[in-house]
């Protein structure tokens, strides 16, 4: 009998971290890439740009990405389409002004992987919301090519690693 509770508490400690990262939500947050000066509203990406919304797809071409969002501009959209079309996904456009925007996503998504496309404002914003603490200022207008991996279990909990790409 002991041996069958040793074995039960082995096989207890082996499956709960499974089940733990069911819980754990994987947000992928980026600033939209170079922007051209064709548009002051609503500029497309420069040929910088495009080039490193084609590096985005590249560093993250191994990962399982459930969805993808971005905000409604051409930038942001644009950043994000090299990656959704070598996942077969759709750009989801969100509305980053929306109270519950976050927690539609992670409900939708528990347990999965999300990339958001932002802006220089709203990137760190975002993060900051996820980890549930101000651990980011805006981004410089001339800073590009940061991904910010925000893992939670419920808004306002999660942990981040940050990479240059």
């Amino acid at each position: 009998m002991k041996k069958f509770l040793v074995l039960c508490f082995l096989l207890g400690l082996a499956i709960c971290p499974t089940f733990a990262q069911n819980d754990l939500t994987t947000f992928i947050l980026v600033r939209h890439s170079e922007k051209s000066n064709d548009d002051p509203r609503d500029p497309s990406l420069s040929a910088e740009g495009e080039a490193r919304a084609k590096k985005l797809a590249e560093v993250l071409a191994e990962q399982d990405i459930a969805a993808i969002y971005s905000t409604p501009f051409k930038r942001t959209r644009t950043t994000a389409e090299p990656l959704a079309q070598a996942k077969g996904l759709t750009v989801n456009v969100y509305d980053f002004r929306s109270q519950t925007y976050l927690q539609d996503m992670l409900k939708k998504h528990k347990g999965s992987t999300i990339l958001i496309s932002g802006h220089s404002n709203t990137t760190p914003m975002v993060a900051n919301i996820l980890l549930g603490s101000e651990k980011f200022k805006q981004l410089d207008e001339k800073e590009y090519g940061m991904i910010f991996i925000v893992t939670v279990s419920e808004i306002g909990k999660g942990t981040v690693t940050v990479l240059k790409y």
